[in-house]
């Protein structure tokens, strides 16, 4: 048991009888008030957000995790399967648990896994990935003279908005925060 005034950033914590990420703390001492931390707490289980206040000297339990880098291997109906290039041991993580993070996930590509007690919680991408295009239309002659986009479809079914340049076969480098085209690879 550690007290609020001991939180940080990336520490997870047992409140209300499930796992909460510390995302941000201040402590603050207003004038007349006793002091308190306001902190930033992001449920691992649903993903909710949301700010609480803790009296300073309030007490709380502090979960024990890992954070380790995982190989993408394949996936499989409703699981994702990642290599631990560490021990060689394969992780299966479930398709709610990865969620939308399916569309970034390519063969051999690494993402950050944080595990609370030995269990896979939540799964952090790269900044960016490069995706192969599948299917990209041509481009219509004569549309070049302002930054005209087409929609592509890469490799793992994610569709982005890329110049008209960008043709079948291309690597696409991808913003894993919003989607968005950054450049060919």
């Amino acid at each position: 048991m550690s007290s609020a005034n001991d939180l940080r950033k990336g520490q997870v914590i047992k409140f209300n009888n499930e796992p909460y990420l510390v995302m941000e703390t201040q402590h603050r001492t207003p004038g007349n008030l006793r002091a308190f931390v306001q902190a930033k707490l992001r449920n691992l289980k649903n993903g909710r957000s949301f700010d609480q206040r803790f009296n300073s000297t309030e007490t709380m339990e502090v979960l024990s995790t890992d954070r380790r880098t995982l190989e993408f291997s394949y996936a499989n109906r409703d699981n994702f399967a990642f290599l631990d290039p560490d021990n060689y041991e394969t992780v299966e993580l479930s398709a709610a648990m990865i969620g939308d993070s399916k569309f970034y996930l390519v063969a051999n590509g690494k993402v950050e896994v944080l595990f609370v007690d030995d269990r896979p919680v939540t799964v952090d991408l790269p900044s960016s990935v490069t995706l192969k295009v599948t299917d990209a239309p041509e481009g219509i002659r004569g549309d070049t003279a302002s930054n005209v986009q087409k929609s592509v479809v890469c490799e793992t079914g994610l569709v982005v908005s890329a110049p008209l340049f960008i043709k079948n076969g291309d690597l696409i480098k991808v913003s894993t925060a919003d989607g968005s085209y950054l450049g060919r690879a």
